[in-house]
């Protein structure tokens, strides 16, 4: 099993590396002390198994398998348990708290030698039966506290460009794609723009039409261009087709 250490504490890495070593089938192939290296690591790399921080600077662990994406497995490890629910949204093997001990370490590594091994229908079962257990109470408070993106991760070949949340002017919606425009830049990224909708502060951001989601603040004013359609003029210009809901949705927020 080669395996990636990801945490900006050199003490975490060396207890993951002091455990690790007990076991003859691991094979620890990097470290990495930030979420960049590990996104640069685990395409280069492409271990079978990514311990990883989640508080990290530059990324976060959330945001580094965004990035370099799930066909690796994950064990999150980490000091809070409010992230616990999250893990699981992202099909994560297991959830370490800190500190752990050797036992449980080693109850991790077996999930993750099962998961290596099992059918995509058996892993999609261990994964909801090992941490289920784990989630339950502080889950939901992570829902809760849970507040809006505040900025959006774009990956561009080996380049990842990080774009606050506020200087976003609008989304487009192209076939599989989204285009991220902001500042007159214009970035393409991967994802459906009803899933970027949900993560955006419903207050800042509107679906305006069923290909754009608009940043209020951007919007310098709302036109007629014909007897049932409108379009939102943008302060650089731009303007973006306003649909019938969209309008009302849009009307009193910009008087």
């Amino acid at each position: 099993m080669r395996v990636i250490i990801v945490d900006d504490e050199p003490l975490a890495r060396a207890i993951l590396r002091e455990h690790l070593a007990a076991h003859a089938d691991v094979e620890i192939v990097g470290e990495c002390a930030n979420g960049f290296e590990a996104v640069k690591a685990i395409g280069e790399l492409a271990p079978d198994l990514v311990f990883l921080d989640i508080q990290m600077p530059k990324l976060d662990g959330f945001e580094v398998v965004e990035l370099a994406g799930t066909k690796t497995h994950y064990v999150f490890v980490t000091a809070y348990d409010q992230f616990a629910l999250r893990a699981f949204e992202v099909h994560a093997i297991d959830y370490l708290l800190k500190p752990f001990g050797r036992a449980r370490l080693d109850a991790a590594l077996a999930h993750a030698r099962t998961r290596l091994g099992a059918s995509p229908l058996q892993a999609l079962g261990q994964q909801a039966a090992g941490l289920q257990a784990v989630v339950q109470e502080a889950a939901q408070e992570a829902v809760r506290q849970r507040g809006p993106l505040s900025r959006v991760l774009i990956r561009d070949g080996a380049r990842v460009h990080v774009v606050p949340a506020a200087d976003i002017d609008y989304i487009e919606a192209q076939d599989d794609y989204i285009a991220i425009c902001a500042g007159g830049k214009r970035w393409l990224k991967n994802q459906r723009l009803s899933e970027l909708e949900g993560q955006l502060d419903p207050h800042a951001f509107l679906r305006v039409h069923r290909s754009y989601i608009v940043n209020v603040g951007a919007v310098a004013r709302i036109e007629p261009l014909g007897r049932d359609s409108h379009c939102a003029v943008l302060r650089d210009g731009v303007r973006i087709p306003v649909s019938r809901s969209g309008y009302a949705r849009v009307r009193d927020l910009i008087r």
